[in-house]
């Protein structure tokens, strides 16, 4: 009997820590709120992996998008959840089946951070309705955001299944990536999250074939309008920006990684076709648009064609930018060189290349010819999320460049 009594005296212990790690963070999906302005919130969910006792992945789900979240550590009820491709963290403590806390841009000296909540359990992004409005958004949108002396049209694409809408918002300069909703009484409501800028649109149908809404942030607030359109469409991306007046070629010489300066002039590019893109690290279209690029560059690398980056990043900080682009191309595996051009802004895009006239967007693609002259400039990309539109845009790029290399 004493033996049984020292036995389950030291069986104690082990039983409690048991409870303990239990307590801890649930696997599983989650429901998220990051605050916006006007007293707004930006809903997501996400899902938890657990990678050992106190480590684990989250994975932001957005529509058909995943975005997987390594290296998140939790001790006791103190979670970190780093944000590396945009120099990010959330930061919280899980009490029971809710997690309270901020997320902070690392790259904001002292930044206050904005607050968000999670629940343990939660599917739903949005709460369905009782009585959901009997009009659909599915299809193409004219969208215009109401600011002051802005008249660029933008594009919607939506569409239905089930009691889910995911779509995207075009621009000239990319797209608001997935977004993700579901319809109220009188229209639909739309968030995202992908580790950057939260997101939440609220549109309300006016008649079948126009909404009005407002375009929430953490910035603040934009109206916008919508009407619908079969035939919508951005300007012309190729006629945006261009060369100055008796200009040709482009004569940048920058850093690589490895500090080595680089430049086209350099013997591996002569002769060939070859693509520059114009990026940050922080800029989540032209992480769109590297997806794209890096696994393609491999398969045609030996075609005769390079592709060259050229980063802006948030500091004109060489070790600050090394870090940045590095993680940059080991997220994506890429093999091209990625160089170093400054700080984001386009007075330092105008120093580094000179010859560019009108740029106005991250990523800017430029297409070179097996001469050396500049043949034609893209702006903006828009990713996956815009379905058709992105579709339309491989077999542009890859005419241009078969067209190029056939010269």
């Amino acid at each position: 009997m004493k033996y049984l009594q020292l036995l389950l005296l030291a069986l104690i212990p082990i039983g409690l820590g048991s409870c303990e790690k239990k307590g801890g963070l649930q696997e599983g999906t989650w429901r998220g709120e990051l605050n916006l302005s006007d007293n707004r919130t930006a809903p997501f969910l996400f899902e938890v992996k657990k990678t050992s006792l106190d480590t684990a992945t989250f994975i932001l789900i957005n529509g058909d998008e995943r975005v997987e979240l390594p290296n998140v550590t939790f001790h006791g009820d103190t979670l970190i959840v780093p944000i590396i491709a945009y120099d990010a963290v959330l930061k919280g403590f899980v009490k029971g089946n809710h997690i309270e806390g901020k997320f902070i841009k690392n790259y904001i000296e002292n930044d206050s951070g904005v607050t968000f909540t999670a629940v343990y359990g939660t599917s739903e992004r949005f709460a369905p309705v009782t009585t959901p409005t009997n009009r659909k958004i599915d299809g193409k949108w004219d969208v215009l955001f109401v600011n002051e002396g802005d008249t660029t049209h933008n594009v919607g694409i939506f569409k239905t299944s089930g009691d889910i809408v995911t779509g995207s918002i075009l621009t000239n300069s990319g797209d608001l990536r997935f977004l993700e909703g579901a319809y109220t009484n009188e229209g639909v409501q739309l968030s995202a999250f992908g580790g950057l800028s939260p997101y939440y649109i609220e549109l309300n149908f006016t008649d079948d074939n126009h909404f009005e809404g407002t375009f929430y942030t953490t910035r603040g607030i934009t109206k916008l309008v919508g009407r619908k359109n079969d035939a919508a469409a951005l300007a012309d991306a190729y006629s945006l920006a261009g060369l100055k007046q008796g200009y040709e070629t482009l004569s940048f010489s920058l850093p690589n990684l490895n500090g080595n300066i680089v430049s086209l002039s350099d013997e591996q590019y002569k002769g060939k076709v070859i693509i520059v893109s114009i990026l940050g690290s922080w800029c989540p279209n032209c992480l769109d648009e590297m997806a794209y690029l890096a696994p393609w560059y491999e398969e045609n690398k030996d075609r005769g064609v390079e592709i060259l980056g050229i980063a802006f990043e948030r500091k004109n900080d060489e070790v600050y930018a090394k870090k940045a682009i590095g993680q940059l191309k080991e997220r994506y595996n890429t093999t091209y060189p990625i160089l170093f051009g400054g700080a984001v802004g386009k007075e330092n895009v105008a120093g580094v290349l000179p010859e560019l006239d009108n740029f106005s967007s991250y990523p800017t693609t430029i297409f070179i010819d097996k001469k050396g002259k500049v043949r034609t400039i893209h702006t903006g990309f828009n990713g996956p999320a815009t379905g058709l539109f992105y579709d339309e845009f491989i077999e542009e790029f890859n005419t241009l460049v078969d067209s190029l290399l056939s010269e």
